[in-house]
């Protein structure tokens, strides 16, 4: 009876968080919903013609692709890096775990401005390969900036729990691989890489769906080939005033996520019964 009285004690602390929930984000999305399928007559009209239109259909897909490879890009960057966290020293760790929170310290609008000035045909880059005699090479208004833009500012979100998972992973697993005759390279792959799965797993879900609802980068760093969902719900609010239209966006958006995020904690909760409840 004391523990029941204790609870509700500490559950009224929750209270004032779920109040705030619903406040600003179950009732906007309830309205949000509902604008999907009245405004500007009651019906599904808006999410048949988004999924009639091979345009806005283009503009899903070019999104999907996007945050994969930002994903992929991603994490081939932040693996080696993470593993170069755990071999360092404390100070040059500290020095890496810095450049990588360096991002956080920043707007993401002043970065990305700083980018367009860096990848332009007159930028940094192009100037290194005009004097290394090279020709110009296009990296701004195209995929490749997209994908340079979204990595740098994802990169932070696998680094992190790839890191703390390798961080707790004992290294003499790999002294003992190598004692039996294991190749380094094949202890590492078939021993140690397999231990990080939770914190790739964990990794790979932040960045690809965070990488969904970008704007800011594509917007600026991307041409009218590399449009993304964010950018179109933007549009259609600003440009042509459909906001039942920018709605059902939005709700597909949020529905595609929803999924993909009910489909991860299957493939954990599948893994757990796999490895016995581990």
């Amino acid at each position: 009876m004391d523990g029941r009285v204790a609870g509700r004690r500490w559950g009224g602390l929750v209270l004032p968080l779920v109040a705030f929930l619903l406040v600003v984000f179950v009732y906007p999305l309830a309205g949000m919903l509902a604008r999907s399928v009245t405004d500007p007559e009651p019906g599904l009209g808006n999410y048949a013609a988004f999924f009639d239109s091979p345009v806005y259909s283009g503009v899903l897909v070019n999104t999907f692709l996007t945050a994969g490879l930002v994903t992929l890009v991603t994490l081939l960057l932040g693996f080696p890096y993470a593993y170069l966290m755990t071999l360092a020293t404390p100070f040059w760790r500290g020095v890496l775990m810095a450049a990588v929170l360096v991002p956080f310290w920043t707007s993401l609008l002043v970065r990305t401005f700083a980018w367009v000035l860096v990848l332009r045909d007159t930028g940094v880059v192009n100037d290194v390969i005009a004097a290394l005699g090279g020709a110009p090479v296009p990296l701004l208004r195209n995929l490749t900036g997209v994908l340079i833009g979204m990595v740098q500012v994802m990169l932070p979100f696998a680094v992190l729990p790839i890191y703390a998972t390798m961080r707790t992973i004992d290294r003499r697993l790999l002294q003992a691989a190598e004692g039996l005759g294991a190749r380094p390279a094949f202890a590492f792959w078939r021993v140690y890489a397999p231990l990080t799965l939770p914190g790739v797993a964990a990794a790979t879900l932040l960045v690809f769906v965070s990488s969904l609802g970008f704007y800011v980068t594509p917007a600026l760093l991307g041409g009218p080939k590399n449009v993304m969902i964010g950018e179109l719900i933007v549009q259609q609010l600003s440009g042509v005033l459909r906001w039942g239209f920018a709605s059902a966006l939005a709700v597909i958006l949020l529905v595609v996520t929803g999924v993909l995020l009910l489909l991860a904690a299957r493939v954990v909760d599948l893994r757990r019964m796999l490895g016995g409840g581990r």
